[in-house]
This record gives structure tokens, C-alpha cells and sequence, in this order.
């Protein structure tokens, strides 16, 4: 009978196992079947191309995990939208001597929001992230607010954050693919995207005759052609974190993993691999005629195709009613483009001579489905909600509007 037993723990745990085999946990998904896979150490990961917002891999992608100073992104472009970089933040008790890593601030001490997001970015300081959550917000539970207000802002869904510096608290934390998405979001913006890309910073000491000198420790950006960023994080219980991008040929791919042992090489390979099979290829550019109709594209637009995706690429025109607010604001209508059924971006069109064309691009298309489709619901007919649309195209994003 005890041998029977045996036998019957063993045969449960060969099947255990052949199940864990083949229903893996976070089973890795490509978006093109006919791309080659990649594998990674990481429990978590995802790669995406900056400009089109494409998820080009995700392994566990949805699975909402800690995230360490990977935190620290949405702190800096929190504080880059709601700051102004020549103020002086101040640094409280608070922040002063905050546990794990730092850029040791005096208390009291002074410092420029510039600056201070500098020492958050490249050495990592919770003394920065917190003087400045205090700073921007009025309260570091102000801050917070803000962090998940930008989060709820860009459909952030597997996301909630608790602090700004990203050390272990229940109810703290974000996935790879939101990292991702949020990655690719701040690094349209410039004054973040040249932080991040800055081997070496050096800032005024109020204290001693020797300045601050800051050597960024993303080692990617050493190790790895064309390396741009990001940000690198570890506590105890999320352990090694990092989020990198790269640009090559004219496209900026993220990479982001999360609890990986191995994340120097495994971004390496992610990079290259994106680059190799998701190369960005221009759809139309910016005044492009619109055949059969006195019109032409808005923008510029550019996508990562997948072999044998360009083949299947199709547009659609949706043209708005000359009575609607939006015409009378200079606006035409809306080109869409699909991969066989599958939207993958859309920007506006408008008449060659008009004024709207002579405004100078600052993203390359719309590749939001919720924002086309906004606007032709009811409310987008009002005047304001036009206006809205028009200043938020013009300036960029909600803030903008």
C-alpha cells in the first residue's frame, strides 16, 4: 500500500508538471505568428515601439506586479507636466535621509526641480522623489493623486501607485505592458527623454565646494548601440527591474522587465529582435493627396510592420459634415488604416491650402482608437468640444487642451 502511494504522489507530480509545461504561466504572445519568438528570465516583460504605441511582445504583460523605481517614470513626467523646472524644491524631513537610494540632500537644502529630477533618474534618489512629489503636489499623497489621475488618463488599467519613489508597499503597483505604454508616452516628451538619455550629470552643491556629479546607472546605455534610457529598479521583493530604449534607423523601441535576473542580455535581445522584425515604415506623409477627393493627410505616419502585415494594410476615409463645429475649425475628416480587420491608427485630413495643414507636426498620427472615435459622438459636435479637440491637436494631450 505505501509503495501504491508513492507511486500515486509521483504520477501526480509528473501530471502537475507536463501542465505547468504546456499551459506555461504568462505564456509569451507575438502579435504575428510568423515572426520568430523570443523567450526572456524575466516573470514579466514587454517590448514597444515608441512611436506607434505598437506592443511588439509581452510575456505575463497584464500582470500586475511591484515595480520598484521603475515607479520614478511616472514620478518624472508627473513632475515635467505639472512643474516648472526653474523652481526651487526644498527638501523636507520628509525627504531628508529616505531610505534605500539617494542623492543624499542636506535638510532644508534647495535645489532646482531641473536638477532634482536629474538625481531621481539617473542615481535613483527617494530623497528627490519624495521633495519633489512634495513640491509638485502640495503633500506626497497630493502627488500620488496625480500619479493615478496620469494612469487613469492613459488607460493604465493594470496600475496603482501608493508613493513616488517606488519602495515596497501594499496596494503599489503597475505591469509590463502599462510601463510599456507609459514608457512610450514619456519619452515624446523632451525634457524627459533628454534626462533619461544623459550618461553624466553634474549640478550646483550648496554645501560643499565640490558639485553633485551623477553617473546614470542604466548600464544600457554603455552596453547597447544606440541605447537612450530609461530607468533601472530593484527592492527586495520586486528584485531586478529595468525599462531601456534604444533607437536605430529612426525608430525607439522600450523594452521593460520585471523580476529578471538576467535583464542586461535579455534587453539586448529584445531590442535587437524588434529592430530586426518590427522595422517602422512610413504609411503616408504629411500633405499626401487623398485620391478622388480635394484633400490630404494630416500627418506623417509611420507603423512597425511584421512580414507580410504591409500587404494587408487597407484605409478607410470617414469625412465629417460641413454643418459639424469641427468643419468650421478647419478639420475634414478622419483616415483610418487597417491590417486586415484590425485598426491600427488614424489622423485627420484636411484641405491642402488650409490653415490647419500649416501647423507643425508634434506626433506623427493618432494611433488612439478611443480619440477617433470621440470624435464623431454627439458631444464632439458642440463648439467647445471641437475647440477642445483643436488645442489639445495643437499643444498635445489633455494638459495641452
Amino acid at each position: 500500500m505505501r509503495l501504491d502511494r508513492k507511486w500515486m504522489r509521483l504520477l501526480g507530480a509528473l501530471i502537475m508538471g507536463w501542465i505547468a509545461w504546456a499551459i506555461p504561466l504568462g505564456a509569451e504572445a507575438v502579435v504575428d505568428k510568423g515572426t520568430p519568438r523570443i523567450g526572456t528570465d524575466a516573470k514579466a516583460a514587454a517590448l514597444i515601439d515608441v512611436e506607434s504605441g505598437r506592443l511588439l511582445y509581452s510575456k505575463a504583460g497584464d500582470t500586475p506586479m511591484r515595480i520598484a523605481s521603475l515607479t520614478k517614470i511616472m514620478t518624472a513626467i508627473v513632475a515635467i507636466e505639472h512643474g516648472k523646472l526653474s523652481d526651487k524644491v526644498k527638501t523636507s524631513k520628509r525627504a531628508f535621509a529616505k531610505e534605500g537610494s539617494s542623492i543624499y540632500l542636506k535638510l532644508g537644502e534647495e535645489m532646482s526641480l531641473q536638477n532634482m529630477l536629474y538625481g531621481l533618474m539617473l542615481r535613483s534618489g527617494n530623497d528627490a522623489a519624495t521633495a519633489i512629489a512634495e513640491h509638485v503636489g502640495g503633500s506626497e499623497e497630493g502627488f500620488v493623486h496625480l500619479m493615478n489621475e496620469k494612469a487613469r488618463m492613459l488607460g493604465l488599467t493594470n496600475s496603482q501607485f501608493m508613493n513616488p519613489h517606488g519602495l515596497d508597499q501594499e496596494g503599489h503597483y503597475s505591469s509590463a505592458n502599462d510601463l510599456a505604454k507609459l514608457t512610450a508616452y514619456a519619452l515624446h516628451n523632451p525634457t524627459f527623454k533628454a534626462i533619461v538619455k544623459t550618461p553624466v550629470k553634474t549640478a550646483p552643491n550648496p554645501n560643499d565646494e565640490w558639485e553633485y556629479k551623477w553617473n546614470n546607472k542604466n548600464k544600457m546605455l554603455h552596453m547597447y548601440e544606440g541605447a537612450d534610457g530609461v530607468k533601472t529598479g530593484y527592492t527586495k521583493m520586486a528584485l531586478r527591474c529595468l525599462v531601456s530604449s534604444a533607437t536605430r534607423n529612426g525608430q525607439q523601441l522600450a523594452a521593460v522587465t520585471i523580476n529578471d535576473r538576467n535583464d542586461w542580455v535579455d534587453h539586448s535581445k529584445m531590442l535587437d529582435w524588434g529592430f530586426a522584425n518590427y522595422p517602422l515604415v512610413e504609411i503616408a506623409h504629411k500633405g499626401q493627396p487623398i485620391n478622388g477627393y480635394p484633400l490630404a493627410v494630416g500627418r506623417t505616419v509611420r507603423y512597425p510592420f511584421a512580414a507580410g502585415e504591409k500587404e494587408e494594410l487597407r484605409s478607410k476615409l470617414i469625412l465629417i459634415p460641413q454643418n459639424s463645429a469641427y468643419y468650421t475649425l478647419g478639420e475634414r475628416g478622419t483616415i483610418e488604416w487597417y491590417v486586415g480587420d484590425n485598426k491600427i491608427g488614424s489622423t485627420m485630413v484636411y484641405e491642402p491650402a488650409g490653415v490647419r495643414m500649416s501647423v507643425p507636426e508634434r506626433d506623427t498620427a493618432t494611433w488612439s482608437d478611443a480619440s477617433a472615435a470621440d470624435s464623431f459622438q454627439p458631444w464632439a459636435h458642440t463648439f467647445g468640444g471641437a475647440l477642445k479637440r483643436v488645442l489639445s491637436a495643437l499643444f498635445g494631450g489633455m494638459e495641452g487642451a
